[in-house]
């Protein structure tokens, strides 16, 4: 079976890579504390990577093979010091600015000039593999199905034109300079420990309140992965010979009208639904990423919709106090 053949291949690579990792492989993960960031760490560690990251606001918990440094990511002498001292092999480059308004925030401006700072630096030092967090507002909406080498790429937000920006700057500086050039184009994100305001979890927490529930109109079809998939595929496609942009999606559409129903169903929500009461976040109807390339890693989720929506549930009703 072709499928189990190439499950076994993926795993003697990783076990190969694992190996070689604890001999002369140096990770940098940037945005550890984030949603997917710190996702993508748990992983790193489970596979048997040491990985290495910065903290700034506060630290994170004491796990083996896990290095802190007490740094901002922003302070160019300190990050260009640890660059020279440390001298990373591997640089995974998943902080930004995601506060409030962060699409057209003015702040991405700042956070394209400290990322290149950085990448610059790791390659300066030795760095020979670099992998940035990309995201699919880059892609121009009006296709249905996004594909890495044929959509085209947007301007419409400053969020994603610098996140683009990135891209061509991170590839033209990586190929100049012999260094493994990888782009991990992630869509839509659920799970625990995403931001209150987002859709999953202010829906949750409607329900679990048994306010009304404030939505949009509902009938946008989007592509959502349950984060610790979306991680497990970023692993995947770091320790695959892939390059470029690859789309971290799930490939299938998931109605919104769907998706909030299916959240009043495992809450018991006998409350109302008042659709229409926001506007929708982005005017197209249809956002999917063809995942073809990610497949090609023998990648595959584990959580289907409602099992990643139970655990949501958990989790909010922990926070909830429900």
């Amino acid at each position: 079976d072709y499928r189990i053949r190439k499950e076994i291949y993926k795993g003697k690579q990783r076990m190969h890579k694992m190996g070689s990792c604890k001999q002369d492989q140096k990770i940098l993960l940037t945005g550890a504390s984030g949603f997917i960031g710190n996702e993508l760490l748990k992983i790193l560690l489970q596979r048997g990577y040491s990985v290495h990251v910065l903290t700034h606001s506060r630290s994170l918990p004491t796990r083996p093979n896990l290095t802190q440094h007490p740094l901002d990511i922003c302070n160019a002498k300190g990050v260009e010091q640890l660059m020279s001292s440390m001298k990373f092999t591997h640089l995974l480059h998943f902080a930004w600015y995601v506060g409030e308004g962060c699409m057209m925030s003015p702040r991405n401006v700042e956070w394209l000039r400290t990322s290149i700072d950085l990448i610059q630096n790791f390659i300066r030092h030795g760095g020979r593999h670099f992998l940035g967090a990309g995201s699919c507002v880059e892609y121009d909406y009006h296709g249905a199905l996004m594909r890495e080498e044929e959509t085209p790429l947007s301007n419409q937000t400053f969020y994603g034109t610098c996140k683009n920006a990135l891209c061509n700057i991170a590839r033209h500086l990586c190929s100049q300079n012999g260094v493994r050039f990888q782009w991990a184009r992630i869509f839509n994100l659920y799970g625990p420990g995403e931001k209150s305001r987002r859709l999953m979890p202010s829906v949750i927490r409607s329900c679990l309140r048994g306010e009304d529930v404030l939505v949009s109109t509902g009938e946008q079809f989007l592509d959502y992965l349950y984060v610790s998939d979306s991680a497990n595929a970023i692993a995947d496609v770091f320790e695959s010979e892939l390059t470029d942009a690859v789309n971290i999606s799930s490939g299938y559409p998931m109605q919104v009208r769907a998706i909030i129903e299916t959240i009043a169903r495992l809450t018991s929500y006998r409350g109302k639904i008042r659709y229409g009461a926001l506007a929708p976040a982005f005017a197209e109807r249809f956002l999917i990423g063809d995942n073809s390339k990610l497949l090609s890693t023998g990648w595959n989720p584990h959580y289907s919709l409602e099992e990643g929506l139970k655990l949501s549930i958990k989790y909010w009703q922990g926070m909830c106090g429900v």
